[in-house]
C-alpha cells in the first residue's frame, strides 16, 4: 500500500484502488500496517496541518508519534510562561484534575450498575483529595476501581488482553492530546504533576486523566471475555475520539473538549485563578 501527497490531499493506493482525502478533513492518521510506504512530502504536510500521525509496531501498538517542531508562532513566549507556572497553582490543579477523574470513574461504575459500596468509597476519596494529592487518594481509588471493573486478580501493565486494550486506547488519546498541546505552543514534556525525566508527554499524561474512564468503559464492554485484541477493537478505540462529552455544561466532541480543557488550564495559570478550571464529564453508552 502506498500513501502519498496529492496536492493538499492524502492519496491511498492499493492494487488498482485509489482513495483521495483532503488533509483538512483529517485529525488523526494511524499507520497500522508494516507494508505501508509513506512519502516524506506527505509526512511534512501532515506536520504542517498539525495532523496527529501515529505509527504502530508489528504488534499493532502505537510506537511513534510524528509532531511538528512548533505549532504556534508564539511558542518561545508561551514556553517561558509554562516554565514559570506557579507551584501552588499546580498543586491546586492537581487536586481538581484528580477529583474530575474520580468523578468520571464514579459515573462509569454507576452506569454499569456495579458495587454501591465501592462507589461510596470513591465518593469519599474524591472529597478527601487535597492539593497535590499528598494523601494518594488517586492511587487508592484506582486500585478499588480497576478491581471492581476487571476482577480482584487484575493488575495494570500485565501482558493480557485487557491491558493491551487499555494501553492502546490510552496511547491514541495521549497522541491526540499532545497534538493539541503543541498547537497551543506548549511543550508536552513539562507537566503539572507528572514529572518523569524520561517522559516526553508529562503534560499530556496530566490531561488524559479525566478521559481515561472512556477507554475503561470500552474495554469493560468489549474485551472482558476476549481472547485476542482484534483489528475491530483497534478501530473502535480510534473512533472513540469522535464521541461527545460535557465541558462547561455543554456537549462537545471529545476533540473539541480537549481544546477547551487546555485553554481552561492556561487561564488558571495566566489569571492565577483556580476557578477557571473546567470539569469534563464523560458520556457513556452512546
Amino acid at each position: 500500500m502506498n500513501v502519498r501527497l496529492y496536492l493538499d490531499n492524502i492519496k491511498i493506493e492499493k492494487n488498482s484502488m485509489e482513495i483521495t482525502i483532503p488533509l483538512t478533513d483529517i485529525h488523526s492518521l494511524v499507520i497500522d500496517n508494516q507494508k505501508v510506504t509513506m512519502t516524506v512530502p506527505l509526512i511534512n504536510k501532515c506536520a504542517e496541518y498539525n495532523i496527529n500521525l501515529v505509527l504502530c509496531s508489528i504488534e499493532h501498538m502505537p510506537k511513534s508519534l510524528i509532531q511538528p517542531y512548533s505549532g504556534n508562532f508564539q511558542t518561545p513566549i508561551l514556553l517561558k510562561r509554562q516554565l514559570e507556572w506557579d507551584e501552588n497553582l499546580k498543586a491546586k490543579l492537581h487536586r481538581k484534575i484528580i477529583q474530575n477523574k474520580i468523578n468520571n470513574q464514579i459515573d462509569l461504575l454507576k452506569y454499569l450498575n456495579l458495587n454501591d459500596e465501592v462507589i461510596g468509597k470513591l465518593i469519599q476519596f474524591c472529597l478527601e483529595v487535597n492539593d497535590g494529592d499528598t494523601l494518594n487518594r488517586e492511587g487508592l481509588s484506582a486500585k478499588m476501581y480497576f478491581r471492581l471493573l476487571f476482577g480482584k486478580d487484575f493488575k495494570r501493565f500485565e501482558d493480557d488482553v485487557l491491558n493491551i486494550g487499555l494501553n492502546y486506547g490510552y496511547s491514541i488519546l495521549r497522541s491526540q492530546i499532545s497534538k493539541t498541546i503543541i498547537a497551543k505552543g506548549l511543550l508536552p514534556s513539562i507537566g503539572i504533576f507528572h514529572k518523569g525525566y524520561n517522559n516526553p508527554f508529562n503534560l499530556a499524561d496530566d490531561i488524559i486523566e479525566v478521559y481515561r474512564p472512556l477507554i475503561d468503559c470500552y474495554v469493560f464492554n468489549n474485551l472482558k471475555d476476549a481472547i485476542i485484541f482484534k483489528r475491530d477493537h483497534r478501530l473502535d478505540l480510534i473512533k472513540l475520539s469522535t464521541t461527545d462529552v460535557y465541558i462547561k455544561g455543554v456537549k462537545q466532541t471529545l476533540l473539541n473538549s480537549i481544546n477547551i480543557f487546555i485553554d481552561a488550564i492556561l487561564s488558571v495559570f495566566n489569571e492565577k485563578n483556580i476557578e477557571k478550571f473546567q470539569e469534563v464529564r464523560l458520556i457513556y453508552g452512546v
